[in-house]
């Protein structure tokens, strides 16, 4: 007939001889030093919650099943005489010391700490099998923060090609401007008249009433009483300004080399 005692020594035995400690030989030091370095318990208990969590699911499964195990037995202390503190003296020694290493004097020294671990263990032993509260919370922050990283970078990004599209034309605009019109030449439009368009070439005396004096005169004929019956003005467009209708004394070789990208439009004067 199997005794109480002997049970215990076979479960203890199935424990210290396992091929790989429960907790693993990689987190079986970070469990001992979470207690030596953390004194505040409800840190203690977020760091055993996040080292269970990391456990393998075959580990964690087992660690579930044997500390349910053992608060059983802890519950019922008024027949079996073993309450937490006796439970996690003699097991402790089971869980953090394992088949082919022997106890040395200073794992014999941490035999308080790893008591303490298994205590904790087995008292909120019903917070360990879920996902952290504050580590969902920390995730969530993380995904708002990358979101809103990715809404900037896609602003960003659309701000960079906008900007060198821009460029790309400012930089290729003057490049078809000196090939087709000569420096000191512009290139007038009037699409009221008969004569839409006309190169001029400017001096330092070269007025803006002059440009229109000309024009006039050059499609004259062909345009209809009306037209000629309109006051009409130069306009600059474009280049460095938005519009701007010009005065008719106005020297345009020193307008156009402030704006050399401009454009020069006739067109009725507004009222």
């Amino acid at each position: 007939m199997l005794r109480n005692n002997d049970a215990a020594g076979l479960l203890k035995m199935f424990i210290r001889e396992l091929p790989s400690p429960l907790f693993t030989v990689e987190y079986l030091p970070a469990f001992i030093t979470l207690v030596e370095k953390i004194s505040k318990i409800k840190l203690q208990l977020q760091a055993l919650h996040l080292l269970i969590m990391l456990l393998p699911e075959a580990n964690r499964d087992t660690a579930k099943a044997f500390l349910q195990f053992l608060k059983k037995v802890v519950a019922n202390e008024g027949k079996n005489k073993m309450n937490l503190w006796n439970v996690s003296m003699i097991v402790a020694p089971n869980l953090f010391i394992y088949k082919g290493k022997r106890a040395n004097q200073q794992e014999m020294q941490a035999a308080a700490t790893t008591a303490h671990i298994v205590r904790l263990l087995i008292r909120y032993q019903d917070i360990l099998w879920t996902v952290p509260s504050f580590l969902i919370s920390q995730v969530r922050k993380m995904n708002e923060a990358a979101m809103n990283n990715s809404k900037r970078q896609l602003m960003f990004d659309k701000g960079v090609r906008k900007l060198l599209r821009r460029k790309t034309m400012e930089r290729e605009r003057p490049e078809r401007l000196e090939s087709d019109i000569p420096e000191g030449v512009i290139r007038v439009y009037a699409p009221l008249h008969s004569k839409v368009s006309m190169a001029i070439q400017l001096n330092s005396q070269t007025k803006a009433k002059d440009i229109l004096a000309r024009f006039h005169c050059e499609s004259s004929h062909g345009s209809s009483q009306n037209i000629r019956g309109q006051i009409q003005s130069l306009h600059e467009i474009g280049g460095n300004i938005g519009q701007h209708c010009l005065d008719p004394d106005a020297y345009m070789l020193d307008v156009y080399r402030e704006n050399p990208q401009a454009e020069w439009v006739i067109k009725p004067k507004a009222s």
